[in-house]
């Protein structure tokens, strides 16, 4: 069985263990799994709406699931994509109420201001991951509760809407987003969210820096007695897992809410981590598996409406996913790590 197949085959494993266990919990709140599947499908591709909301909710999954390919690809695991994406979003927000400026340069000014704040803010937990060898999943993940509670200060004490709620006032509508739809908010995040995977794709298969990233996150070793710099490596490659991160925020404020406010993208830098680990870092299948939980939060709307069981349940089987992904990612970092010792060592 090739090395593909087998990653494969153990992700389908492990999304099918939680699955039958949310399946388990389903069956004891007294709902019956059956209903409850065929209410997500409802909710989430019955007619052209809903279809649309969909897309909607997958297009920020889809687009934090390509930052953290970057990231897996280079070795690096970069957890806190959702605060990259609260800084972005609030940055292409005050861009976006602050200047007067043509439509179309707005918005790609609101957008870049996205990108410099996701890679601004991942770049600290890079340095000291490249300089003192510092474990980036603790700084990465450490990061969100600051950036989270500082978009919230700059929210609420320095940009804050007079008489609003908290949120900054609203941008000018030549930084939106344009909409593919009458009829929902979707917007042209989801193709920049698509061209970025296939992009990012092509890079790591055609290009010399591709090829020398996935030999820094595959074989470190190897790569570093090849001539290629490692810790510069890991660093470049957390700056653009954190510019990806930020447009995400960016994309999600121009195309969706046209301003920030607390808690404006609650858990989809998490949930673009774990598609990605779905998706065995592969930017072109993440579109798959971020379609799987755009679904799962667009259907989750109706369960409460159809059947007896909490919409709450989706986080229950989206926190089983991520345990039995996470656990076979483990398995399978820690087989290929004593293989290669082995290797060395003959």
């Amino acid at each position: 069985m090739s090395d593909r197949l087998r990653a494969f085959s153990g992700q389908i494993i492990a999304v099918g263990v939680a699955l039958l266990l949310g399946a388990i919990i389903i069956i004891l709140v007294g709902e019956s799994p059956v209903h409850v599947l065929m209410t997500l499908l409802r909710g989430a591709f019955g007619d052209q709406e809903k279809i649309a909301g969909t897309l909607l909710q997958t297009t920020p999954i889809l687009i934090c699931g390509v930052a953290a390919c970057i990231g897996l690809r280079g070795g690096m695991f970069n957890v806190g994509i959702e605060g990259q994406l609260f800084l972005g979003g609030f940055a292409a927000a005050w861009v976006g109420f602050t200047f007067s400026l043509p439509a179309g340069i707005h918005t790609l000014a609101a957008l870049a201001l996205a990108v410099v704040a996701g890679a601004a803010w991942v770049a600290i937990p890079a340095f000291f991951r490249a300089r003192y060898n510092t474990n980036e999943v603790v700084s990465t993940i450490l990061s969100n509760y600051i950036a989270v509670l500082l978009t919230s200060y700059f929210t609420i004490f320095l940009f804050k809407r007079p008489g609003g709620w908290s949120e900054t006032p609203p941008i000018l509508a030549t930084a939106y987003l344009p909409e593919i739809f009458a009829f929902s908010r979707l917007n042209w995040g989801l193709v920049i969210g698509l061209l970025l995977a296939v992009g990012v794709a092509l890079i790591f298969r055609y290009t010399s820096w591709g090829y020398g990233v996935t030999m820094v996150g595959s074989a470190p070793k190897f790569a570093e007695y090849g001539g290629v710099d490692v810790k510069r490596q890991g660093f470049v490659v957390l700056l653009l897992s954190g510019a990806v991160g930020g447009l995400a925020g960016g994309v999600e404020t121009l195309g969706v809410h046209h301003r920030f406010m607390e808690g404006f993208a609650p858990g989809f830098g998490f949930d673009g981590l774990i598609a990605a680990l779905l998706a065995n870092g592969s930017p072109v299948a993440t579109i798959v598996t971020a379609l799987f939980f755009g679904a799962l939060r667009s259907g989750s709307l109706l369960l409460e409406v159809d059947t007896s069981a909490s919409r709450e349940i989706i986080t229950v089987i989206q926190a089983l996913i991520i345990l039995s992904v996470s656990a076979q990612v483990l398995i399978k970092r820690r087989g290929d790590s004593q293989a290669g010792e082995r290797r060395w060592k003959f």
